[in-house]
């Protein structure tokens, strides 16, 4: 009877179905994060971003976007400050809080509809000027698909240098620390 109505979604009874799978979820990478020395602050920041890829890859379809530095280096105060008892708590907490489901942006959306036409029009108009005649051995399989992966990557960069999170503030933040 029980296995029946964990299949139908009941999960426990007084626990919902999204509590229980946030308690596995929580679970099982705490358990990991525990099992390693953790005493400065880059094995924190290195366990949290191993974390985070452990969840990434075990829920197909569904990405979570990481937290910036600066939440973990506050979780982490706050993880050294508490006792051996609460540095779960603080965790789950700090899990809780900061796992945003990654959401597309219009800008990225737009670019992955329109690219491949736009792509092909190129390739089309560019068959006839001659500095460029050599578009014409690429086939349309691999030019259309290929320009759209670009587009979305610099759609992707572009976004993340609006957010000010561009490479080269990450990259003077790790060297500041």
């Amino acid at each position: 009877m029980g296995t029946m109505m964990s299949l139908m979604g009941m999960g426990k009874v007084g626990m919902p179905p999204s509590a229980q799978m946030f308690n596995m979820l929580t679970g099982t990478p705490y358990n990991q994060f525990l099992d390693k020395d953790i005493k400065s602050f880059e094995a924190f920041h290195s366990a949290i971003l191993d974390i985070f890829s452990i969840i990434n890859s075990a829920l197909p379809g569904k990405h979570y976007d990481v937290p910036r530095r600066k939440e973990i280096e506050i979780c982490f105060k706050k993880w050294q400050e508490s006792s051996e008892s609460e540095r779960k708590d603080v965790f789950v907490n700090f899990v809780k809080e900061q796992v945003h489901l990654s959401k597309l942006d219009n800008f990225t959306l737009i670019a992955g509809v329109v690219t491949p036409p736009a792509a092909i029009a190129a390739k089309k108009a560019g068959e006839n000027v001659p500095q460029i005649r050599f578009i014409k051995a690429i086939p349309d399989v691999i030019f259309v698909p290929s320009i759209t992966v670009l587009a979305l990557i610099s759609a992707k960069l572009s976004r993340k240098m609006m957010q000010g999170n561009s490479a080269l503030e990450m990259i003077q933040g790790n060297s500041a620390s």
